[in-house]
């Protein structure tokens, strides 16, 4: 099992940056590919980026690329999401997500097997 903890939510003004954290904890050398998630309500939990396995590629959903960043720091079992220019459409509760073995990034929730308890980003016009 992997338990993670996202932090960093808040209220930010459009254009402004926020940094969201998330460790790790448990049997993390299993959490090859970590990522980002976004939700609002009603609607499905959606790709936001992710970092792969042994190559470390990222990958980002189209409307946060050049103004989103994920990082990892394998020594911290941490990953990191900086989040500048932002925008009230980015608004969302954002979940912290961990692939199990596998070392491609999947963009979809299905392939991910461990989550966070969510941390809420509001942007304000």
């Amino acid at each position: 099992q992997v338990q993670l903890v996202e932090s960093g939510g808040g209220l930010v003004q459009a254009g402004g940056s926020l940094r969201l954290s998330c460790g790790a904890s448990g049997r993390t050398f299993s959490a090859r590919v970590m990522g980002w998630f976004r939700q609002v309500p009603g609607k499905d939990r959606q790709f936001v980026a992710a970092q792969g396995g042994s190559a470390g590629n990222t990958d980002y959903t189209d409307s946060v690329k050049g103004r989103f960043t994920i990082s990892r720091d394998y020594a911290k079992n941490s990953i990191y999401l900086q989040m500048n220019s932002v925008k009230p459409e980015d608004t969302a509760v954002y979940y912290c997500a961990a692939r199990r073995w596998l070392d491609t990034i999947s963009y979809s929730r299905s392939g991910y097997d461990y989550w966070g308890q969510g941390t809420q980003v509001t942007v304000s016009s």
